[in-house]
């Protein structure tokens, strides 16, 4: 019987499998976005459901819960601060999985997860900013 055997293998034993799965989750909280293979996504999910749902309940006990999850402070912080309050009225389904296609090296179906209300920024958005900004700079020096 295949009672209770759901989830992800991944290839790797149970300790590397939830090390990958822990950073895999402190990245998208940290970013709120990150590119990985389909299946790695799908494992991940509803780890970071997870903690957002201990996010919105934002108790000392859901702090520690959190913080003995994830790797980083700054990631349980942002967490409590910024994306529980934007999640406090959803329930559940935080989270969006965007197929990309196969990767170039392997042929691994890549995939974007993210939290839902990321905006995405332009590639192009970055470079014209600096480039204004040092225009502006080399205006105030040539006066």
């Amino acid at each position: 019987m295949r009672h209770r055997k759901g989830g992800f293998k991944l290839q790797r034993d149970p300790s590397a499998r939830r090390a990958l799965l822990r950073g895999l989750t402190t990245s998208v909280i940290l970013h709120e976005r990150i590119e990985t293979t389909v299946t790695k996504a799908k494992a991940v999910r509803p780890q970071v459901e997870r903690v957002i749902t201990l996010a919105k309940r934002d108790t000392l006990h859901a702090r520690r819960q959190a913080a003995a999850y994830l790797y980083e402070p700054r990631a349980v912080q942002k967490l409590f601060d910024r994306i529980g309050p934007r999640f406090a009225d959803r329930a559940g389904g935080y989270t969006r999985i965007v197929r990309l296609g196969p990767r170039q090296g392997d042929g691994a179906e890549t995939a974007i997860l993210e939290l839902l209300g990321t905006s995405l920024a332009k590639k192009g958005d970055d470079k014209k900013k600096r480039r204004e900004a040092r225009i502006a700079r080399g205006a105030k020096r040539s006066s």
